[in-house]
């Protein structure tokens, strides 16, 4: 899969993604010398991992038949120490149904083995950047 991104020329810094169909602003706020148009990549970064642990219980409740209502996740970012190697996110999730104590807790399990908290904790990511001129 590619992601595009290119520059939006109405604003200083913001660039256009593409993901398949669909289409978003990511920018950079004013102290950083953008406009603040839309997420930084800090923000879509830590986005992902919220998406993924809400998608990843709702998708489980569905197979296992646990009576999931809705869900609402909070991602707390805490990057004081991020220039010395530690980036610090929680999340939590609220999860509305009529669930058990032990349902709770499977759910909770299943949340803490999302595929982009295993990607942000466990796996080695290889990044190769090329750099080219535009015609």
């Amino acid at each position: 899969m590619t992601i595009e991104l290119q520059r939006d020329l109405s604003a200083v810094m913001a660039q256009q993604l593409q993901i398949r169909n669909h289409s978003l602003t990511t920018d950079v706020g004013e102290a950083e010398g953008g406009a603040d148009t839309g997420p930084s990549p800090h923000d879509l970064y830590d986005a992902a991992l919220g998406a993924c642990k809400a998608l990843t219980v709702m998708w489980y409740a569905r197979k296992k038949g646990i009576p999931v209502e809705d869900i609402h996740t909070h991602i707390e970012r805490d990057d004081s120490q991020e220039r010395s190697g530690v980036y610090k996110l929680v999340a939590r999730l609220q999860v509305k149904g009529d669930l058990t104590d032990a349902q709770l807790q499977e759910l909770h399990a299943v949340a803490q083995k999302c595929p982009v908290h295993k990607l942000m904790t466990t796996v080695t990511t290889e990044i190769t950047t090329d750099l080219e001129r535009l015609p």
